[in-house]
């Protein structure tokens, strides 16, 4: 599948990830993502999507630019067959079994039913968290805790998930530690996300030298979209 072989491709990745219950993204921008070199555009986050607004955006995006449309869901609303492939994730350190089997158990059947092309993930989350740690329940993961984020990472390799997300938070003060990246990296031999808190250059540099295979940002598109442009240049540089 084309998203599975530009995901595994040895190339450092830039996804940018649009939220469509924060506004509908216009053809402008994506035009202006597919110019900076973003790879795929990850839809979803929120849990209060509605499906129209999900299609909509998912479809614009088709429209203006040939770029992988991924989906993130925060729910079952979070689910469209438009999108090209779906983020089947299980939040590893939720202390909620229904962020870690149960969600997915009552998802399954409609992914199979509209068939989306599911990627496996497990999802870690790393303190602070933010939103995505206090709706999933997690158990954050300290920031000095590299060896127990390596741990998932490893434990989740063996489960047979085919990503590993390492994530701060939509919105976090600073990314995910550079040691705790590497260590993770040094782990596993599945491909390494990393996402929130990246706002800059210089971060996003770091993050992808201390071996994450795909950088994510999100806050910053909605903050300052022209921000991009080189934080995408750093993430390949």
């Amino acid at each position: 599948m084309k998203v599975e072989r530009m995901i595994y491709s040895k190339k450092k990745k830039h996804f940018t990830l649009i939220d469509p219950a924060n506004g509908m993204i216009s053809k402008e921008k994506i035009k202006f993502l597919k110019r900076f070199g973003t790879d795929a555009i990850i839809i979803g986050g929120s849990t209060d999507i509605k499906k129209k607004q999900l299609d909509k955006t998912i479809l614009l995006i088709k429209k203006h630019s040939n770029l992988p449309t991924i989906l993130f869901p925060g729910g079952i609303n979070g689910l469209s067959s438009h999108a090209d492939a779906l983020f089947f994730m299980s939040l590893l350190n939720s202390s909620d079994p229904y962020w870690i089997t149960g969600i997915q158990a009552q998802g399954a059947s409609i992914v199979k039913k509209l068939g989306i092309k599911t990627i496996p993930m497990a999802y870690i989350i790393v303190e602070p968290g933010m939103k995505a740690g206090e709706v999933g329940k997690a158990i954050p993961i300290k920031r000095d805790n590299a060896s127990l984020a390596a741990a998932y990472a490893l434990a989740a390799q063996h489960m047979g998930f085919r990503l590993v997300y390492l994530e701060a938070g939509a919105g976090a003060d600073k990314p995910v530690p550079t040691e705790m990246i590497h260590a993770v990296k040094e782990n596993i031999s599945i491909p390494l996300i990393a996402g929130g808190g990246i706002r800059t250059p210089g971060q996003a540099k770091a993050v992808a030298r201390a071996g994450a295979d795909i950088i994510v940002t999100g806050t910053i598109s909605e903050e300052n979209f022209f921000a991009l442009k080189e934080i995408i240049a750093a993430v390949k540089g």
